[in-house]
C-alpha cells in the first residue's frame, strides 16, 4: 500500500515536496510556521485558501452536473 502524501499548506493542491533541509513534512517546516504566525500573512493566506476551496468545489460541482 502507498504511503499517503502530505499536501503543502502554502501551495494549495501540491503535495509537500521538503523543500527545506531537515523538513520531514509540513508539520516542521518553517515556511509554514513563518506564515502562520504571522497575522497580516495568515489572513492573506486564509483569503487565497477560501479562494481556492471555492474554485474546487465549483469544479467538483461542474464534474457531477456533466456525468448527469
Amino acid at each position: 500500500m502507498a504511503k499517503p502524501a502530505p499536501e503543502c499548506p502554502i501551495r494549495f493542491g501540491e503535495p509537500c515536496t521538503l523543500c527545506q533541509l531537515y523538513v520531514t513534512g509540513p508539520e516542521d517546516c518553517q515556511t509554514v510556521k513563518l506564515v502562520m504566525d504571522d497575522p497580516e500573512l495568515r489572513t492573506e493566506w486564509q483569503r487565497r485558501r477560501a479562494e481556492y476551496n471555492k474554485k474546487k468545489r465549483a469544479e467538483r460541482l461542474s464534474a457531477s452536473t456533466d456525468k448527469s
